[in-house]
C-alpha cells in the first residue's frame, strides 16, 4: 500500500505507534497483520500496541466524544482499554491542536468515553472509570504460586502480592492463571510494598507480554492494595498511591466517588512515514 503517517509514543515507557486515520479511510479495519508488522521491534516500528487515531463519527460509535482511541495489542488483538495509551493519545491531539486542553477532553474507547484532564507540569490525568472488585483467583510462575485479587478496569486484571519482583520470573512466558475466571485472558500484575501507599509492580499484558507500564493495571494494583489496607470500596475520601513500575512513576488516586484517577507523563518522540 502507498506510504502512510505514524507516530511513535510512550507513557513510563509502555510504548505505541499511533496511527492518524481521522475519516477512517486510510486503514480500513486495520488487519492483525499491519499490527504485528508496526509492532515488530527489529522488522517494523516497534511498540507495544497501536493506537489508531480516528473520528467516532467514522466508525459509527455513538459517543459523546469527537475522537475515539481504536486500540490494538501488540499481536494484532483487540483490547478494550489503555489507561498509558490513552494519556499518549491524548497528548497526540493535544500536540496537533485537535482539542482544547484548557477543559476536561473526552475520548471514546471501546469502555466507554474517557476524560483527560490536561496538568500545568505536562502530566496528564485519565479518569479510568470505576473499578470492579471481583473475588479472588490464582496465578503461577513455574511451581510457585500466588493468591491474586481480580479487578476489572475496563479490562481483567489479576493482582497478586509478592515477596520480590523477581517472583515473576522473566515473564517471556504468560503466567498460570484460572481460564475458568478469564476465559478471555488477564493482565497479571506482581506487586510489592516499597512503603506507605507506595506499591512497585511488573506486568504480563494480555496480547503484549511483559510491558515496561500498565496503566489500567497501575489502576488496579492500587485498588487491591487499598483494600487489603482496609479503605473502603469506594473510599469515604479521596486516596492516592505512588505506583512504580519498570519505565517510571504513576500516580493513581481513587475517588470517594469511586472514580480511578491515573496521572502520569506522556510523550511524542517521533513520527515519519511508513508503507508497513
Amino acid at each position: 500500500m502507498p506510504d502512510y503517517p505514524f507516530l511513535k509514543g510512550h507513557g513510563t515507557e509502555n510504548d505505541f505507534v499511533l496511527l492518524p486515520d481521522h475519516d477512517g479511510t486510510v486503514h480500513g479495519d486495520l488487519a492483525p497483520e499491519r499490527v504485528v508488522a508496526l509492532c515488530d521491534r527489529r522488522a517494523g516500528i516497534g511498540g507495544d500496541g497501536v493506537l489508531r487515531v480516528v473520528r467516532s463519527a467514522a466508525l459509527g460509535v455513538q459517543a459523546d466524544a469527537e475522537w475515539f482511541m481504536d486500540y490494538r495489542n501488540s499481536d494484532g488483538s483487540v483490547s478494550e482499554m489503555c489507561g498509558n495509551g490513552l494519556r499518549v493519545f491524548g497528548r497526540h491531539l493535544a500536540d496537533e491542536g485537535l482539542v482544547d486542553t484548557s477543559a476536561p477532553v473526552p475520548v471514546g474507547t471501546r469502555d466507554g468515553v474517557k476524560t483527560l484532564v490536561f496538568e500545568d507540569d505536562g502530566t496528564i490525568t485519565a479518569d479510568m472509570g470505576s473499578p470492579l472488585l471481583l473475588g479472588e483467583s490464582k496465578v503461577s510462575v513455574g511451581a510457585a504460586s500466588w493468591p491474586a485479587a481480580h479487578v476489572d478496569m475496563g479490562n481483567p486484571h489479576a493482582v497478586a502480592f509478592v515477596e520480590s519482583l523477581d517472583d515473576a520470573g522473566r515473564l517471556y512466558d504468560e503466567p498460570g492463571y484460572d481460564a475458568f475466571v478469564y476465559p478471555h485472558g488477564v493482565n497479571i500484575e506482581f506487586v510489592v510494598r516499597r512503603g506507605v501507599r507506595h506499591l512497585a509492580f511488573r506486568v504480563h499484558e494480555r496480547g503484549s507480554g511483559e510491558t515496561r507500564s500498565c496503566g489500567t493495571g497501575a489502576c488496579a494494583v492500587m485498588v487491591a492494595a487499598a483494600v487489603a489496607d482496609g479503605v473502603s470500596s469506594p473510599p469515604t475520601e479521596d486516596v492516592a498511591y505512588r505506583v512504580d513500575v519498570r519505565g517510571g512513576s504513576l500516580t493513581v488516586t481513587w475517588t470517594a466517588a469511586d472514580r480511578a484517577l491515573l496521572r502520569g507523563p506522556a510523550v511524542i518522540v517521533a513520527r515519519g512515514t511508513t508503507d508497513l
